[in-house]
């Protein structure tokens, strides 16, 4: 399978989103809203849940499964008010001793003016920085597309998982072959996604994921849901067990070694 063709199965409308996963491997959900600043975002959802009877912070994208929800939500490429809200909600985790897991799935930030006008990019390089302070176990899960800084805002954590046809690049092999082959039409796309290596084989290879987690049957779900929760409450209880020290120091080094 040629890696844009992972990139095609990334997007898949099909694909489970982030209510999906909350729904079949967490209990009592409640969604938190409000960057309060005054501002919402419906592409960036957070809250709290039970994992196992462990409270737990959830952070991520959200795209739709269809034309009309994915309008709504702005096919997940969220805003500085939805970065914001995830920051709150993070500070919020780590105040009151919560685990985070974040769920990225978006083709990156919106980059309209008015996103940028309300700094898009401090919302963003917010959440990085604050990422590295933690004192809690902190994952990250790529669903479907990790794009750009879009998803390196809820990308620094104690471990960063994959599934096994999502991708997580700088931008879109669209956006990549526009810029350096000056590809008006999208037809080198195909050889941009070969360059790029944005497969969950290429980044585990290098060593900027951790661990590639399988699909298994694409007509049923279960499968996936099972193996992700089973991941988390094991790698929770694992990070649990570290000291503070211990955990910055290790995640600290974690992506200073790339």
């Amino acid at each position: 399978m040629g890696r844009f063709e992972k990139v095609e199965k990334a997007r898949d409308l099909k694909r489970p989103n982030i209510y999906d996963y909350i729904n079949n491997i967490f209990d009592d959900f409640i969604e938190l809203k409000g960057d309060r600043c005054g501002g919402d975002d419906s592409a960036i959802i957070g809250g709290i849940a039970f994992l196992n009877n462990q409270p737990v912070t959830i952070v991520g994208h959200l795209k739709g499964h269809d034309l009309n929800s994915n309008l709504k939500v702005n096919f997940g490429m969220g805003s500085p008010s939805g970065y914001r809200k995830a920051l709150r909600l993070m500070q919020q985790a780590n105040k009151f001793n919560r685990p985070i897991i974040s769920f990225i799935d978006t083709p990156g930030a919106y980059p309209g003016v008015e996103s940028e006008q309300k700094g898009i990019g401090e919302a963003i390089a917010k959440c990085i920085e604050d990422s590295f302070n933690y004192t809690v176990p902190k994952i990250s899960i790529i669903i479907g597309e990790g794009g750009s800084g879009g998803a390196l805002g809820f990308g620094v954590s104690d471990q960063v998982v994959m599934l096994e046809n999502a991708v997580y690049s700088i931008l879109s092999p669209e956006g990549f072959a526009a810029i350096l082959f000056k590809d008006k039409d999208g037809s080198r796309k195909e050889e941009a996604a070969e360059l790029m290596k944005l497969t969950a084989l290429d980044l585990f290879e290098q060593g900027i994921i951790d661990k590639i987690i399988p699909e298994g049957d694409l007509n049923s779900n279960n499968f996936v849901y099972d193996k992700i929760g089973n991941h988390l409450t094991q790698e929770i209880q694992t990070l649990s067990r570290l000291d503070k020290k211990t955990l910055l120091h290790n995640r600290y080094e974690r992506f200073r070694k790339y």
